[in-house]
């Protein structure tokens, strides 16, 4: 019986990171000019590998939801 209750334990605690590691996430972030260290506003900021992305407001700051935590952004 207790072993049993051992592997029903793990296997919960192993199913629990699984869903955890498929979370989306939210990525913000800002883009700034390398030659004057402004905002560059209206830059394109792409998800690698996905369709998913968006355009940079007046402030050079940018917002994706619902991004699967396997990707990465550009």
């Amino acid at each position: 019986m207790k072993r049993k209750l051992m592997l029903l334990l793990a296997c919960l605690l192993a199913s629990i990171g699984l869903v955890i590691a498929q979370t989306p996430k939210k990525v913000t972030g800002v883009v700034i000019s390398e030659e004057d260290d402004q905002p560059v506003v209206g830059a394109s900021v792409l998800v690698k590998g996905t369709t998913m992305g968006t355009v940079t407001d007046i402030d050079g700051k940018f917002t994706i939801d619902k991004v699967p935590s396997s990707s990465r952004y550009l």
